[in-house]
């Protein structure tokens, strides 16, 4: 019987947090050597981003035929007022939601399948994927445009071929959204084996006896994928969808090879592309660091918030 005001041995509260001061000192040293390294490769070109996109630093800047001038703010507040930049970052964050959505329903897909088929399907598939994932950007948005060539495009004589007669000769990139959507099923197909591998990886490290249990107690697959799988997974799950949104949100090559530099009359411009015109072909040095530090910030920003959100939810990763 427990006496009123009388306090309770605090030992086993005391070894729990003893554990956990000894668990976050032994992530502090392993992941120690690798913040070293990011920070000496990362900290430096990043400091010379922002110190560049504080100056009017043009052309003539850079071969020193004209000195550099102190601008402060001055090219944020001119990009903030600019209403261009605010189209293009809304078109991005929507272009980079459809492909993450995208590559993160394929690839969980296939992953699912690839747990439940046999060696060789398995093994075919992997291959198939990783061919995927191995294709250069430039070669693999060579092979798209041609796969969606007005005239000699596969995907047209297909169509064609099945009745529908308008999309003989049909220009997919001409259009705005028709060219987003052609672009956003090149950066799907090779970015869900990353999905798929990782997501494969982690239904295969779920006890077989959790889903015979469930089984046994009468649980549809339908359940158990829902109350089991994707609880277990979502840690894995939240790491997928960050390095996606990274990558998805800064990507460059694909758009600016498939699109032409960003589409009739800039139609189909994203940040980085953006970026790469203010700062190449116009010149305008200053404001592409500003573009760049816009977008480092941005992307800082969605994974804290998602990062905080998951955490809120149980999705402790």
């Amino acid at each position: 019987m427990t006496v009123v005001g009388e306090r309770r041995p605090a030992g086993p509260v005391t070894s729990k947090a003893t554990e956990r001061v000894g668990d976050g000192r032994a992530a502090v040293r392993y992941l120690l050597p690798a913040g070293v390294l990011l920070l000496a490769v990362l900290a430096y070109p990043l400091y010379q981003l922002v110190q560049i996109s504080l100056y009017d630093y043009n052309q003539p800047q850079a071969s020193g035929a004209a000195p550099l001038r102190f601008l402060g703010l001055d090219n944020y507040g001119e990009l903030l007022g600019d209403p261009q930049f605010w189209s293009v970052l809304l078109a991005t964050v929507v272009f980079a939601a459809v492909c993450v959505a995208g590559s993160l329903l394929v690839g969980t897909a296939l992953a699912v399948v690839a747990s439940r088929a046999r060696p060789i399907p398995r093994a075919m598939l992997f291959l198939a994927a990783l061919g995927a994932w191995a294709t250069p950007a430039m070669a693999g948005s060579y092979v798209w445009l041609f796969l969606f060539d007005a005239d000699l495009g596969l995907v047209n004589e297909v169509l064609s071929g099945l009745g529908f007669t308008g999309m003989e000769g049909h220009s997919w990139m001409y259009q705005r959204y028709s060219a987003f959507a052609v672009v956003a099923l090149e950066i799907i197909w090779c970015s869900f084996p990353f999905v798929m591998v990782t997501m494969y990886a982690g239904i295969k490290g779920i006890p077989a006896e959790v889903i015979d249990a469930a089984q046994l107690d009468g649980a549809s697959w339908r359940r158990i994928a829902t109350q089991i799988i994707l609880p277990m997974l979502r840690p894995l799950i939240v790491i997928a969808t960050i390095q996606s949104i990274i990558w998805d949100f800064k990507v460059f090559t694909q758009i600016y090879v498939m699109t032409n530099g960003g589409g009739v009359a800039g139609r189909n411009l994203v940040l980085n592309v953006y970026a790469y015109q203010k700062a190449f072909a116009g010149e305008e040095y200053g404001m592409g660091a500003a573009i760049g530090v816009v977008m480092t910030a941005l992307l800082l920003m969605i994974t804290v918030l998602y990062l905080r959100a998951q955490q809120k939810a149980g999705w402790s990763a």
